[in-house]
């Protein structure tokens, strides 16, 4: 959304206060002003949704026992932690970061590992790959374009892509949450060797034709 600098008369004292109030909340001056605006015409921001999605993605992950959710007020991520059925239990980190604007993407989805295993680095790499086939294979063709991938050392990338329709917040951090937990699931249940290539396919294209809202 396209922003434009405004001179405003402000009482000092007013000024003091959204200071304080805008450190308390991490945010900034303009940022703040600009939501308490937002809010008062009833017009939802682009930030406001952000924090509406991420804030929902937290809750909605706060049950579970396989993903530890993490979100700051007014920040544009949310953090998952997992741990892998292996020998020293290694940590799993999935980053979800929503960007505002206009374009194809919302943002992106970071799965972070920390290990000096490389049976289990090549394993890892294995499944990322077979992710992407899978999703070429089938979600491609369902919205029409392909996603964007990366593999990084320690780093697996994917963009998330906008939406089919327009969805509430609630929804849109549904599919989010859904679809973090399908990945960690068929991973654990690749890298155990419960789960084999075609088990993870028909897992994942199962889930895809019941999911009515695509990223």
């Amino acid at each position: 959304m396209k922003k434009t600098l405004y001179s405003l008369m402000l009482n000092e004292d007013v000024v003091r206060e959204v200071d304080a109030l805008a450190h308390q909340l991490g945010t900034n001056r303009s940022a703040l002003i600009n939501q308490i605006l937002a809010e008062y015409v009833d017009y939802t921001t682009p930030e406001r949704r952000i924090n509406d999605i991420l804030k929902a993605v937290e809750q909605l992950m706060a049950p579970s026992r396989e993903l530890v959710p993490f979100f700051a007020p007014n920040a544009n991520s949310v953090s998952l932690k997992s741990s892998l059925e292996y020998k020293y239990r290694p940590t799993i980190k999935y980053e979800v970061e929503l960007t505002p604007g206009d374009g194809e993407d919302i943002g992106t989805l970071s799965v972070v590992f920390r290990t000096q295993s490389s049976a289990l680095i090549q394993a890892m790499a294995d499944f990322f790959r077979l992710w992407k086939q899978i999703e070429d294979a089938h979600l491609a063709p369902r919205i029409g374009q392909r996603h964007r991938y990366a593999l990084y050392d320690g780093k697996f990338v994917r963009n998330l892509a906008g939406p089919e329709r327009d969805c509430t917040s609630q929804e849109l951090a549904r599919t989010i949450s859904d679809y973090v937990q399908l990945f960690d699931k068929l991973m654990k249940g690749y890298l155990t060797g419960r789960l084999d290539a075609h088990e993870i396919e028909a897992a994942y294209y199962s889930q895809m034709r019941n999911t009515p809202i695509h990223i």
